[in-house]
Parts: C-alpha cells; sequence; structure tokens
C-alpha cells in the first residue's frame, strides 16, 4: 500500500471540464481523478467507469461541461486521522484507490494498494520508466572530498541518474562507540572500524558533496545507518533514503524513515525470506513507498549465488518496483535484471579497485559504469514496442534487395484471370510475396502485364490509382531513372525530373536514354554509394578518403553540367548528403563544428560554379542500405540556418527526415520550417513516424500538410518539389502519383483556411 500526498495528478475542480479530468485520468495511470472545491472538500469522483456509464446515458455529449454534472457522489473515503494499519483491508476488485479526508472533508492524501511509481527527487521511477542507475559511491573517496567531487563528475559523464554515499555516526552505531583500537573486537569489526574511522567524511563535507551533486545536474542520495544521521539528512533535504541490507530488519531505524513520509530504497540482501515478508508487511501498513532491490552481501558475489531469478520472485512478494543491487564483477548480471524487470540498478563506482577499501574491489571503472548504461538503455530501446510484429524500414529494404517476388512469365491481358503458369518466383522482393501465389489463381488482373514484370498488390483493384494532371503554384516533379524516363514523361504534367544516380549509372551514356532536349526542369540526386563500397564523405578526418568522396562528387557535378543542356534550367540542383555519419552513437554538439568545418575545405575543393549542390537534412537515424546509423549534420535546425548562411548554400528539405529530427530532439516541426524555408531550393515531400520510420506516404504519418503547406507558402514560393516515397517510383511510379493526389488536396484545404 501506498500513501500519495503529492495529489496534484489526482484531483481537479468541480467546475472544470470533463475534458479536463479525462486527461488527469489519462496521465495518473489510477484511472481516477476526485473532484473538490476551491477550499479542496471532496465532492465526488470520476472513473473510467463513471465517464462510460454517463456517455452511454448522456443525450446531448459535450465533454466541456462541468466535471461536477458526471461525477460519482456516493463514494468511500477514509478518515486521514485515523490508524492506516486497517487500510490493505478496504481494498477490493471495486476499490482500487481510496481518498483519505480530514474532519472538514478536505482531501489530504489518497491509498493504493500496489505501489506502481515513486520519486526520487527530480526523477520518478514507474514501470514504464527507464531504469534509474545509481552510482554507489558510498566510501570510495576514502575520505577525500576531491576524489567525492571527481567520482561524482565521472558517475555524471557514465550516465548515472544518481551518486549515492553514506552517513554513519560510529558512536551510534557500534557498541564501542566506534572505538578502532578497540583489542576486544572481533578481526572483522576491527578491520571495518580501521576503515570508517579514517575513510569516512565528515557531515559537512558530504553536504558539500551532496550540493555539487545538484550542481552537476545527478541525484544525490544517502543511507542513513543511525537516527543520529538520519536527523542530519532530514535537516540537509535528503528527497529520498536507501536503506541498506544490514538495516532491513532494524525496526527502530525503519520506523524512523517511514516517518519521513519519503520513498525508501531496500535492499533486502542477508534477509531470509521470511524476514523480507514480514518487512514488506511493515512497510506496507505504513502507507510508505518504497522499492526492494534484490541483493546478494558478499563481496564479490559468486554468480552461482546471486539467483537473479529471486527478483521477480520478490515483486510477486511484494506487488512492488523492484531493482536490483549488485556486488558481483563486470556488468552482464545487472543488464540481465534490466531484461527481467528492475527498474533500479545500484552498482559500486570507483577510480581505482586498487585503492584500500573492500568495496573497491567489487566497484565498477567509469569506462566500465559507461558501458553498463549504455547496455541497460539498448536493452530498453529493445524491450520496448508491442506484441505485434512489424517490419522496421531496414528490415523493409533489405527484404526487397534480398527476398523474391511473383513475376509474368507470359504477357497478360487486363481483365484475364490469373493461372499457375503465368507465375514465377524471382528476385528482388519488390512486388507481392511468393507465399500469396495461390490466393491470386483465379482473380482477374486490372493491368495489362508484359512477361518478365513483378506483380503488385494495386494489380488486383479497379481503382487502380494512375496519374492525372495536378496543380500547384510551384514547379513540381518525380523521381526517376534513366530507364524510366520514356515511360514516366508521358505520364502527367511533369515540370521537372528529379534523376536518381546510381555509380552504376555514371559509367553510361545518358543520351542513350535522352537523345533530344526535354521541355523540363532537371534535379539530379548525387548517390550515396560509390564504387568500391565508398559511402560519400566530405567531412571524413581521413584525407585520403575525403578526397576519393571529392572527386566521386566532382564527377557527378561534370555530367550534371552536359544533362543540364538537354533540360531547361541552366544551373540545375545537386542533391546530395555530405557525410559526417557515426556508427556507434550521435556525435556530440561540440564537436560537430569541426565536421561542418572540413566540409567547407571540401566545398572549397569542388568546382560546382554552373550548378546549384544543395545538401539534404538529415534524420538523426537514417538508413543506409538495410542498416542503422547516426547522423550528425543537416539536423539540427539552428546548425541549418547557421552553416547556410556562412557558407553562402541553400538546401533540400526533406520532410521526413526533418519531421524525424524534430521527433528526436522534441521540437516544433512548424519552428523547424519557418527557420529554415528562407533557404530550401528543392523539396523532398515524405512523411513520417516516430523517430526513424522514414519515407511514408503522404497523410500516413506525423506530419500535418495543411500546416506544412501553409508555412511553406508564406516562407517560400520557388523551391521545387517532388514526393520521395519509399518505394514511390515502383509500378510506374504509382506511390507518388498516390502522394501527388494527397499532397494536392492538403495544398487546397490550405488555401481555404
Amino acid at each position: 500500500m501506498i500513501i500519495e500526498r503529492n495529489l496534484a495528478k489526482f484531483i481537479v475542480f468541480v467546475e472544470d471540464s470533463i475534458l479536463s479530468a479525462l486527461n488527469k485520468i489519462s496521465s495518473n495511470k489510477s484511472h481516477t481523478v476526485f473532484a473538490v472545491s476551491e477550499s479542496g472538500v471532496l465532492e465526488g469522483v470520476l472513473t473510467d467507469g463513471d465517464f462510460r456509464r454517463w456517455v452511454v446515458s448522456s443525450k446531448n455529449f459535450n465533454l466541456n461541461v462541468p466535471v461536477s454534472s458526471v461525477i460519482n457522489k456516493n463514494f468511500v473515503s477514509y478518515p486521514a486521522d485515523q490508524d492506516i494499519r486497517d487500510l490493505p483491508d478496504r481494498f477490493s476488485a471495486k476499490i482500487s484507490i481510496l481518498p483519505l479526508v480530514d474532519a472538514q472533508g478536505r482531501l489530504v492524501s489518497v491509498a493504493m494498494p500496489g505501489i506502481r511509481e515513486i520519486s526520487l527527487g527530480s526523477k520518478s521511477v514507474s514501470e514504464d520508466s527507464p531504469a534509474y542507475v545509481i552510482a554507489e559511491i558510498g566510501n570510495n573517496h576514502n575520505g577525500s572530498l576531491e576524489l567525492a567531487y571527481k567520482l561524482i563528475d565521472e558517475a555524471y559523464l557514465a550516465g548515472a541518474d544518481c551518486a549515492k554515499f553514506q552517513m554513519r555516526d560510529l558512536e551510534a552505531v557500534y557498541k564501542n562507540k566506534g572505538n578502532p583500537n578497540d583489542d576486544s573486537a572481533d578481526l572483522g569489526t576491527q578491520y571495518t572500524l580501521d576503515l570508517l574511522s579514517r575513510f569516512q567524511l565528515s557531515a559537512d563535507d558530504l553536504f558539500r558533496a551532496f550540493d555539487y551533486c545538484h550542481q552537476k545536474k545527478i541525484q544525490p542520495l544517502c543511507t542513513p545507518w543511525d537516527l543520529e544521521s538520519l536527523t542530519r539528512l532530514e535537516a540537509y533535504g535528503m528527497p529520498a533514503y536507501k536503506v541498506a541490507s544490514a538495516d532491513f530488519t532494524n525496526t527502530e531505524l525503519l520506523d524512523a524513515l517511514i516517518q519521513t513520509k519519503k520513498a525508501l530504497i531496500c535492499s533486502t540482501g542477508m534477509s531470509t525470506e521470511s524476514e523480507i515478508l514480514d518487512g514488506i508487511k511493515h512497510l506496507k501498513r505504513s502507507g510508505t513507498p518504497f522499492v526492494l532491490l534484490h541483493c546478494n552481501s558478499t563481496y564479490p558475489a559468486p554468480f552461482k549465488d546471486i539467483n537473479l531469478k529471486y527478483m521477480i520472485h520478490l515483486k510477486a512478494l511484494s506487488d512492488t518496483i523492484v531493482g536490483y543491487s549488485g556486488h558481483e564483477r563486470d556488468i552482464n548480471v545487472s543488464l540481465a535484471a534490466v531484461t527481467l524487470g528492475a527498474k533500479i540498478i545500484e552498482k559500486h563506482f570507483t577510480m581505482d579497485r586498487d585503492m584500500e577499501g573492500n568495496d573497491h574491489k567489487v566497484s565498477l571503472l567509469p569506462s566500465e559504469f559507461t558501458r553498463m548504461v549504455d547496455g541497460i538503455r539498448q536493452i530498453e530501446e529493445s524491450l520496448a514496442g508491442t506484441a505485434e510484429r512489424t517490419l522496421s524500414q531496414g528490415e523493409l529494404m533489405n527484404r526487397e534487395n534480398l527476398a523474391k517476388s511473383l513475376v509474368a512469365t507470359v504477357d497478360i491481358e487486363r481483365g484475364t484471370p490469373i493461372t499457375e503458369e503465368m507465375l514465377t518466383t524471382r528476385s528482388p522482393g519488390i512486388g507481392i510475396q511468393p507465399n500469396r501465389k495461390k490466393e491470386l489463381v483465379g482473380k482477374k488482373i486490372a493491368v495489362s502485364k508484359k512477361s518478365g514484370e513483378f506483380l503488385f498488390p494495386t494489380d488486383f483493384e479497379e481503382t487502380h490509382q494512375g496519374p492525372r494532371s495536378y496543380r500547384f503554384s510551384r514547379q513540381w516533379g518525380v523521381p526517376v531513372r534513366y530507364h524510366d524516363l520514356a515511360t514516366i514523361l508521358p505520364m502527367a504534367n511533369l515540370d521537372l525530373v528529379e534523376i536518381h544516380l546510381s555509380f552504376k549509372d555514371l559509367e553510361l551514356n545518358f543520351k542513350d536514354y535522352i537523345p533530344k532536349p526535354l521541355p523540363l526542369g532537371l534535379v539530379v540526386h548525387a548517390p550515396e554509394l560509390f564504387k568500391g563500397d565508398h559511402t560519400l564523405d566530405l567531412c571524413s578526418a581521413d584525407e585520403e578518403y575525403r578526397k576519393k568522396s571529392i572527386v566521386e562528387l566532382q564527377s557527378v557535378i561534370n555530367l550534371t553540367r552536359q544533362l543540364s543542356a538537354y533540360f531547361t534550367n541552366k544551373r540545375p540542383c545537386i542533391v546530395t548528403n555530405i557525410g559526417g555519419f557515426s556508427h556507434h552513437g550521435h556525435i556530440e554538439k561540440s564537436k560537430r563544428g569541426a565536421l561542418y568545418d572540413t566540409f567547407k575545405t571540401s566545398l572549397g575543393e569542388l568546382d560546382y560554379a554552373d550548378v546549384n549542390l544543395i545538401p539534404q537534412t538529415m534524420p538523426p537515424f537514417p538508413w543506409h542500405f538495410g542498416g542503422q546509423q547516426f547522423h550528425n549534420l543537416f539536423v539540427d535546425p539552428e546548425e541549418i540556418v547557421e552553416i547556410c548562411k556562412n557558407f553562402n548554400l541553400q538546401i533540400c528539405l526533406d520532410t521526413s527526415h526533418s519531421k524525424l529530427a524534430c521527433n528526436f530532439l522534441k521540437i516544433s516541426f512548424d519552428k523547424f520550417l519557418k527557420d529554415v524555408a528562407p533557404f530550401v531550393a528543392h523539396l523532398h515531400l515524405a512523411d513520417a513516424r516516430g523517430i526513424d520510420g522514414e519515407g511514408h506516404q503522404i497523410g500516413q504519418g506525423d506530419i500535418d500538410w495543411v500546416s506544412f503547406w501553409k508555412i511553406m507558402n508564406q516562407a517560400n514560393q520557388t523551391a521545387t518539389f517532388i514526393p520521395e516515397i519509399w518505394q514511390g517510383h515502383k509500378n510506374q511510379s504509382q506511390g507518388a502519383w498516390i502522394a501527388l493526389d494527397a499532397l494536392e488536396q492538403f495544398y487546397n484545404a490550405s488555401l481555404k483556411g
């Protein structure tokens, strides 16, 4: 059971709207809100069920009416001044949250049977939160405040959420008043007292260490080993407490900690199951929010003795959040604990394992702690999602390259029923998957197919989407390859084409595909990958690699000059990715300036006077040939604006890429557009989902397209565009025509607004 005194997320005022109450119900995870008067008197309760019943019975459904019109006024409450030890018996299948009220009927707190969230200073820990990682410094500062500061610095850099210390009043803890020279003490006690007497920080120095934690934006916590230390920590204002394994059965100290009404993190090492059960019962009856940490209190703990699955049992026993406090070597058990549901991970932390003191021997060095935190975050990311199996963008790309599709073995006329003999299986996997072959037999095809052509799902739809005349106030086109130009050009009223080049295309004679000038504008998309598995990177620190990138891009520029004679615009745009990606994580912002400087050097070595070289805006997690990387440049809008101004550049704004960047950076896409729009020469238009779902069909992602058109039409009327839907150029550019239909509808809607 937990007594929650922070009521902001549980209460609404009776005059608030039902919509406001529903928002609270959704966010507080208890499915309940309490309606109070201005003086705080509890007037009624609103649950999910109450709201559904109101919807069913309501004739005039209006979410803006006061919540007082729907609350349940026949609610059960409990006097706040009575002994709460009887509270657990009040919960039932119907009552999962109880309001506690004072003698005047004012809501004071709420009681819940299970603990689902605890507050640890500036962060909360819940079943839905990332694991809270504690760097247990303990006494590894060896009595040096300077070393304590260094450990705090390193814990922060390693990604820890918390730097934890210990405070003891040796006179209060030990019966011999903490005398390290007591020759009657046991050997183990003598050793421990000798260390503690030499290596403890004073209370004032510990408070200085806590203050330093706040400066570094890392939460300080502390384990009090006695009542005197707890009094000092309370006076400082510690927001929560760690209970050492040795004190989980210390009822006197536990009761004093309970009286603080703050969250407790309790290690269970050294305790038997019956002692753990007694502790759980005691804590629950007190209403104190707590977390239990599974722990084996040996230094170092043998792997065979850790019994990590007991953490799962501990969760079942307590119905609380659980975690793991590890004293074993290395990081792997902590990583496994996260996969089993640990929401707090505590590991000892040191600068040098050879320092005096037994905790150092089981502590992680800063580099190891960093590796552990990185591993935890990777595991959490991999555990996210649902039970539904969905294909990532990278899988879809690899499926296209490696899988197989159904192909026509003969010419098939429109309206012909499909037979098995008409179909065979070939790579790549760009059409209908082979497992659907029998499903197609007997169906009439809605379009004509030539022998060797792939079959697509839309080939069997009577309302087959096709090109038509489109109307926009700016020039537009579609992406093409050399080989499909002749097919695509007659299909719609194009203003331009964007020729997507592969490195193989650089070896072709383009006049075989464009024998005479065309009444169209030209945009060229440079290859990302060149011969010899060379990915273009104008920012590479490897000088030989960078020089090769310059040579390759110059060949694209030279080809574009030749192509421009066959098109109407004499200074065509070349869309390019400039490089600057990384394989294992994003590059810090402070280090990205050097990459841009290298890019500027590369620009100075390129001859592009009669073409417009426009870097493409990039997503934070691009898919390079079916594998995800990390992109660093032309992602952040402030950097894009600065570089465009300083380097006298325009850009290709890819809406899908930049929406993903905004989602990742948690910034407004509308503001992004307003900031970068003056520097946009050309647009790639596609939708986006999340932080790495790029190239989605228009209207099937996170972008508000009406708002997009409004902003672009106000800020930049000259930028050209193409739909850049993933796979949009396949099946005679069907994806592009669908996108253009949607874009035109959104465009017209933006004009009406």
